[in-house]
């Protein structure tokens, strides 16, 4: 029985939704009111299907204890993740105003670079201009709006790092896998409220963990996701020799990525001027490759560099495919 199976009791009205293998996502919004899914990359309204509000509230709170975690109204968010790599997120109110919300991402194939030029996502070009950004040790951005394929693709270049090559994989919640030999998963946490007499369990965040890498002799460092300030902790590392590293943020476009990741140094707080963290992002990002969803369909729109790095205000970019 997979991890995902062992849920569906607590989700019987949309039972079938989450056991049906061409949904990749099942939302259920206004305190079971209205549900959605997402195939082929499409969302779609399911009409006529309805959770009660009670029932809704009790299956995530039975979810959150099979995932070894705790959502109330004092603790109102659920961000899990179940043995097999699907995610379950969920909201309780007051945060969530029309009722309990529910998202169920279920676990996707890993696919290959090829297998990935044979689904449209990218070119035969781009992918063998990746291989090689990857094999020569050059620092990759992956960026894109949500659901882009942003974790996919990260995937697929990550499975090319070289067997000898030790990789340190930090992640919020974990879900990237990889079949390498020498890799090291770090994954954060939040803090947990105190039960009776027992201490706060403090965080452990994202910046606790890149700062830990660094002495765990990482060749590689893949981060799943740039979001804030992490990013100066990211930047010192990439700065400090450790070259071939992967990580994704969500941006607009492949010339907003680099300052993207510029704004999220600031947010640390450090005392950077914004010339020095240019200079910085300049001298590390290497590749920004940029990730679009259009008509269901998701592929790389832009794949760019820049000679010495990827400058936040200078227009030196060149096509690579």
């Amino acid at each position: 029985m997979s991890s995902l199976d062992r849920i569906l009791p607590f989700l019987h009205p949309i039972e079938d939704l989450l056991a049906d293998r061409d949904i990749t996502e099942v939302m259920v919004n206004a305190g079971g009111r209205r549900v959605f899914v997402e195939r082929s990359g499409r969302l779609h309204l399911v009409d006529g299907r309805v959770l009660e509000v009670r029932n809704l509230m009790v299956a995530i709170k039975n979810i959150a204890r099979a995932c070894g975690d705790e959502i109330s109204e004092h603790q109102p968010i659920l961000d899990a993740r179940l043995e097999d790599g699907s995610r379950v997120a969920a909201m309780f109110p007051p945060c969530s105003v029309d009722g309990p919300t529910l998202t169920v991402r279920k676990f996707g194939r890993r696919y290959t670079l090829d297998e990935l030029v044979a689904v449209g996502m990218l070119t035969g070009e781009q992918a063998q201009a990746l291989q090689e950004a990857v094999r020569e040790g050059r620092n990759i951005l992956i960026s894109g709006g949500t659901g882009t394929g942003k974790t996919t693709l990260l995937n697929a270049l990550a499975a090319t790092i070289p067997a000898e090559d030790r990789v340190v994989l930090i992640e919020e919640t974990s879900e990237i896998e990889l079949n390498l030999p020498n890799v090291v998963r770090f994954e954060a946490r939040r803090a947990v409220a105190p039960m009776g007499q027992e201490a706060e369990t403090p965080a452990v965040t994202i910046s606790d963990l890149v700062r830990a890498t660094l002495r765990h002799r990482p060749d590689r460092i893949i981060l799943g996701e740039v979001r804030g300030a992490e990013a100066a902790d990211l930047l010192q590392a990439l700065n400090t020799g450790h070259r071939g590293s992967l990580c994704t943020i969500h941006a607009n476009t492949a010339e907003q990525a680099p300052i993207r990741l510029a704004h999220c140094v600031l947010s640390a707080g450090t005392g950077l001027t914004l010339a020095a963290v240019d200079d910085a992002v300049q001298r590390v990002v290497d590749v920004v490759v940029h990730l679009e969803r259009s008509h269901g369909s998701r592929a790389v729109s832009r794949l760019v560099t820049r000679s010495g790095g990827i400058g936040l205000r200078r227009a030196r970019v060149s096509d690579l495919a």
